[in-house]
């Protein structure tokens, strides 16, 4: 059935209604080094003291379940404050964040929309990396240097100007998740200390600030 301006209406209200929980959808985990289809899990006993299906459905995901919520909305409009445990520069990011906001912004000298974390860090992408599969080539002392933006699971991506279709998550040989736009892993640079520092911009011709779809910034 078409919708009508009625319903496109209805659903506008209750997504502004429900803003503190943020209208947005969930995402799974891949494997940034596995093309291959996981295993089929084996066909579960039957029991008849197995949970009912109904109840089951209800439950929303929980932390290290390999699932992320993306939401269309910013941290600020959710209640959040603070940088939900993003560093800043070369400080090591001893554990990922428990959310993760990304932000579309123009700023001199790039002339079209590129990311920005929530400290406003420019975030960049990698060349040598994949997006069909997303893939990361940037390990060990690469990881030093160019941070993965990571984030601890269960937790939340917030989004300014970022369509929630164009965010995905893998996880990293290290066994962190990375958050990926338009199939492509996403980092900052340890060398940008201040906000709306550039300084990764074209580096080594294979670093390049993200747009808002994943593709390079020029």
């Amino acid at each position: 059935m078409a919708s009508t301006p009625i319903h496109r209406g209805a659903a506008a209200l209750l997504c502004a209604a429900i803003l503190l929980s943020g209208c947005g959808k969930t995402i799974s985990i891949t494997d940034s080094d596995d093309t291959k289809a996981p295993p089929a899990a084996p066909p579960a006993a039957a029991s008849s003291a197995a949970a009912p299906a109904s109840a089951a459905a209800t439950e929303p995901p929980a932390g290290g379940n390999g699932a992320l919520q993306v939401v269309d909305s910013t941290a600020a409009q959710n209640g959040k404050n603070g940088d939900g445990g993003t560093v800043i520069g070369v400080a090591i990011q001893e554990k990922p964040p428990v959310w993760v906001q990304l932000a579309a912004v123009t700023s001199p000298p790039l002339n079209k929309p590129h990311l920005i974390n929530i400290n406003q860090a420019a975030l960049y992408r990698f060349d040598k990396d994949s997006a069909k599969p997303s893939t990361s080539n940037c390990n060990d002392d690469c990881a030093v240097t160019w941070p993965p933006v990571t984030i601890e699971e269960g937790g939340a991506v917030y989004l300014a100007g970022v369509d929630p279709d164009k965010v995905g998550a893998i996880r990293r040989a290290d066994g962190n998740v990375q958050i990926t736009v338009g199939g492509w892993p996403i980092y900052r640079f340890a060398k940008d200390k201040l906000p709306g520092d550039l300084k990764g911009q074209g580096v080594g011709g294979t670093w390049f600030a993200v747009g808002p779809d994943g593709k390079k910034v020029k």
